[in-house]
């Protein structure tokens, strides 16, 4: 016996749809349309000839396969149907949409007031019998999302059960509002990655990469994949500040946000890694603020980047959430203001709105115990021994609380210059960077990331030319600075001799000490004057190159290597 389908044809004066893609994807109905809702919530056309054909099978089960001539049987399927389609009609004048189980209702109620119990018991019980399969392969279908046995190996090294129906929240949790996003492509994919015995802090790296192996497919991925990247936080940060194994979703941290931002402010403290004077701001009130929506909003890689370096961490285990980190900052940022919780809360929601971002240093370092908050240092290496050491102890100083060093190396004598207190020559300035770059290796951001340091060399000292060459993949490893950026600040002279294909003079800058601070044209006559002396035999380190020379090895040292950069002082210190 068939339960009722539907399709679309024409009953009476009430217009259907025959369109078979068209029922597959509209969802509104016209005027005088009707349209069925079929039980996997699929919206399809109303036709009325499925209900005969139901109708039909339901006396041959009862009278036999002979009944199937019967003129007796068809009229009175036709006369059933016609009363089955009147009674629903008549419920909606207009049109719209009925549910398949209200139409096998009226086929029930039209078989009982025709006489037919007999029938129609037969069809009550093929209903309950259809009804108890779908129930059964309903279950069976869950059991099999619910996935394998699989166990997961914690902490401590026990062996539990794999929490199937946490894993299938958090995915549909991450999944929820992204178009475009699977659930079940994800869900079917962790089964397949993960494994029994997994240990527990890889299972959540391994949910991550799920969802992300299909950024490339749609975008909204990442997003997903920054969903699920969060639980595993959450989990981390959570079983920190209270002590327990604490897992929440999402829509938990409602509740749990304001708790873990108190939690997070004290233990921080106690563990001198925030400043104390944060627990003196009106705590209660900033917790309030924190919007812990904004969590949705992160991607992936953005995430990620956060994760691995920005996030306060005690030993192995983060202890930030992501809009306790922006409050954080925020209120390093507000420490010294009169109103400093409202200013706090302003900077805050500037930031975990993503419309002003502040720089590396300052989401480092704000509201800590050294909140080092600028991202950039420039300096002067003095010609000396001990200026040069300090310069190079400054830099590791600055380093270590993440800030970005430049060094201007223009002052420092070149190779072949005379030492008067030793009576010896310089080795010029590439030794001296060599250390500076081994500095910057040696002494990271906070263990966040690589020291960041650039040398600058103007264009008329005498060591340009091995200047231009620290980058290269060849040579001499001892006067190649592989970590360190290099800039060639070039004073627009130069460039005028290149253009007239002109010869340029080399100094070093014992003998010029005027040329570094002057640009224009106090430059230009200062730099004619030392060039005729150089030509005069005057001065004892100078050399004479061609214009053309220098400038096709800047472009061809760029090219290979990206370095050193090129930067115009004339412009620059004009516009400054």
């Amino acid at each position: 016996m068939q339960q009722i389908e539907t399709q679309s044809s024409k009953t009476q004066d009430h217009q259907v749809v025959t369109d078979e893609a068209k029922t597959n994807t509209v969802t509104t109905t016209a005027p005088g349309e009707y349209r069925v809702i079929r039980r996997n919530g699929k919206i399809t056309g109303f036709d009325a000839s499925k209900i005969s054909v139901a109708m039909t099978k339901a006396f041959l089960a009862v009278e036999g396969g002979q009944a199937a001539a019967s003129r007796r049987i068809r009229e009175k399927v036709d006369k059933l149907k016609q009363d089955v389609v009147n009674a629903l009609f008549r419920r909606l004048d207009d049109g719209g949409t009925i549910h398949i189980e209200d139409i096998q209702d009226q086929v029930e109620l039209a078989l009982m007031r025709s006489g037919e119990h007999k029938v129609a018991r037969d069809y009550v019980l093929y209903r309950a019998k259809q009804a108890e399969k779908r129930q059964k392969a309903q279950t069976k279908n869950k059991a099999k999302q619910a996935g394998p046995k699989i166990h997961v190996i914690d902490k401590s090294g026990e062996r539990k059960l794999l929490d199937g129906q946490r894993l299938d929240a958090i995915i549909s949790e991450a999944a929820h509002g992204l178009a475009g996003v699977d659930k079940e492509l994800i869900l079917k994919q962790a089964y397949r990655n993960i494994f029994d015995g997994i240990a527990e802090k890889d299972l959540s790296s391994a949910i991550v990469m799920c969802a992300r192996q299909y950024i490339e497919k749609d975008p909204n991925y990442s997003k997903a994949a920054a969903r699920l990247l969060l639980d595993g936080l959450r989990t981390e940060v959570l079983s920190f500040l209270f002590d327990t194994e604490t897992t929440a979703t999402q829509a938990e941290m409602a509740e749990l946000y304001p708790k873990s931002f108190n939690k997070y402010i004290h233990k921080a403290v106690d563990l001198e890694l925030l400043s104390p004077e944060l627990c003196n701001f009106d705590l209660a009130m900033l917790a309030a603020a924190i919007k812990p929506e904004r969590d949705q909003n992160f991607t992936y890689l953005g995430f990620q980047t956060l994760y691995d370096r920005y996030f306060i961490h005690c030993g192995d285990s983060r202890i930030e959430l992501p809009q306790n980190f922006f409050m954080r900052v925020s209120m390093g940022l507000a420490i010294n203001e009169v109103n400093r919780e409202e200013k706090a809360i302003e900077f805050y929601n500037l930031l975990s709105s993503f419309d002003f971002m502040s720089s590396t240093p300052t989401l480092f370092n704000s509201g800590t115990l050294r909140p080092q908050l600028s991202s950039c240092y420039l300096t002067t290496v003095p010609d000396d021994l001990e200026g040069i050491f300090n310069a190079i102890k400054d830099d590791a100083l600055l380093s270590k609380y993440a800030g970005g060093l430049g060094n201007d190396w223009t002052r420092v004598r070149g190779l072949g210059a005379r030492i008067k207190g030793t009576n010896g020559e310089s080795q010029g300035v590439v030794p001296f960077l060599k250390v500076a770059n081994d500095t910057a290796v040696a002494v990271n951001q906070g263990g966040k990331r690589k020291g960041a340091m650039c040398a600058y060399l103007e264009t008329w000292h005498i060591d340009i030319e091995e200047f231009l060459d620290l980058r290269k993949n060849t040579g001499d490893e001892r006067r190649r600075t592989h970590d360190m950026n290099t800039a060639n600040w070039i004073p627009d002279l130069f460039m005028e001799r290149v253009a007239k294909e002109e010869k340029w003079m080399l100094f070093s800058p014992e003998e010029t000490p005027e040329l570094h601070d002057l640009y224009g044209q106090e430059f230009r006559e200062k730099y004619h004057y030392y060039e005729q002396k150089a030509l005069n035999g005057e001065l004892a380190n100078s050399k004479q190159v061609d214009a053309n020379e220098i400038w096709r090895k800047m472009l061809g040292m760029l090219f290979e290597t990206g370095h050193p950069w090129i930067t115009f002082k004339d412009p620059c210190n004009i516009r400054s």
